[in-house]
């Protein structure tokens, strides 16, 4: 084994890169590289070895806390044969601003390695990036125009996918789930468009005539043909059946983005050893940032939920496959959906159904 360091000197505390070259069976390299600070005020040979032997992040070293970012790099000439961990915490936020980043990690040949749970969820930062990202390319590489996703060409689907790959590392998650993100963030954006941009203005034909300007990167002339569709006599009839199905909904949950699979992860961070069922998730995710529930009928539940806990904890009532606390207080499942996992979970994956004859 051959050990090397190498100085980097900045403005901001001194970085130090050790670099340890692992030869495997093959003879082929393997890095693993290990990022620690020293303060300017520091030696290097003044250090604690207490503190030569912590990893600390790019941000914020010193929150513990802090999630951890696995990474692919590759060389121009091989594939990807090494791993960096690298914590970061840094704020990270929607839209174009999360694209210098995607761009530098792309130029260091680093692709974040996307982590899934154990109902093949995406979790963690990684995760949560490329979900930025894939908005970003859905909504500047996809055309604005009044069509279906399954109407848009297969090169631009093609492109976002290469984009994606040549970014991140996505694992299981593959290809098809990469694109029916972009769809739903592409629809998503229409909708948004629609709801912010358009149909509150109506009456006021200055203000249709431009692009927003947080959106600079859309047409005239598409979005033009977008706005005439958005008051067409056929879509004033579809957005008001729809309003009519949002109305009818209840239990409107308070998740971000990261989904139940995001908050399960971090309930299993913040409650080790705790098993996480869907009700506890389903009550959390209706919460506020300070722990209340703002809904009057979703507290209601959320009591009911509480007292059901109790009674299985103290052997008064039985659970078994999908007759658990969340049926017993919301009553039972709609076919193929499962509430409280989030959505693509069906019921034999979360319940373990038996297959049916036949399969």
């Amino acid at each position: 084994m051959t050990r090397s360091t190498v100085r980097v000197s900045h403005r901001l505390p001194l970085v130090f890169f050790v670099v340890s070259e692992l030869k495997d069976r093959s003879s082929s390299s393997c890095f693993l590289l290990s990022v620690k600070m020293v303060s300017q005020h520091q030696s290097k040979d003044s250090g604690s070895k207490k503190n030569e032997g912590k990893e600390l992040g790019m941000v914020a070293p010193q929150d513990k806390s802090s999630k951890k970012m696995k990474f692919a790099s590759s060389s121009a000439e091989t594939e990807p044969t090494s791993q960096t961990t690298i914590s970061d915490d840094s704020k990270t936020g929607r839209g174009m601003s999360t694209m210098p980043r995607v761009v530098k990690r792309k130029l260091q040949k680093l692709r974040p390695i996307v982590e899934y749970n154990k109902r093949g969820k995406g979790i963690g930062q990684a995760h949560s990036e490329m979900q930025s990202y894939i908005g970003v390319l859905a909504r500047s590489r996809v055309p604005l125009v009044d069509k279906k996703w399954s109407q848009i060409p297969k090169d631009i689907k093609e492109q976002i996918w290469e984009a994606v790959d040549m970014a991140f590392v996505v694992g299981q998650g593959g290809k098809n789930s990469v694109l029916s993100s972009a769809a739903k963030k592409w629809k998503d954006f229409k909708s948004t468009l629609t709801r912010h941009y358009i149909l509150p203005y109506t009456n006021d034909k200055e203000k249709l005539s431009q692009p927003p300007e947080t959106y600079k990167f859309i047409e005239k002339a598409q979005w033009d043909a977008f706005v005439a569709s958005r008051l067409s006599k056929d879509f004033e009839s579809v957005h008001s059946q729809h309003a009519q199905i949002r109305e009818k909904l209840e239990y409107n949950h308070r998740l971000s983005r990261k989904g139940y699979a995001g908050l399960e992860d971090q309930l299993e961070e913040t409650m080790p050893g705790v098993e996480i069922d869907r009700s506890t998730l389903w009550k959390r995710a209706r919460q506020d940032k300070h722990g209340n529930i703002p809904d009057p009928k979703v507290a209601e539940k959320a009591k009911l939920i509480d007292e059901l806990q109790k009674q299985v904890s103290e052997g008064k009532v039985s659970v078994y496959g999908s007759n658990d606390v969340l049926t017993m207080a919301l009553g039972p499942e709609h076919p193929g959906r499962v509430r409280g996992v989030g959505a693509g979970i069906s019921p034999r994956q979360y319940f373990n159904l038996p297959k049916p004859e036949g399969y």
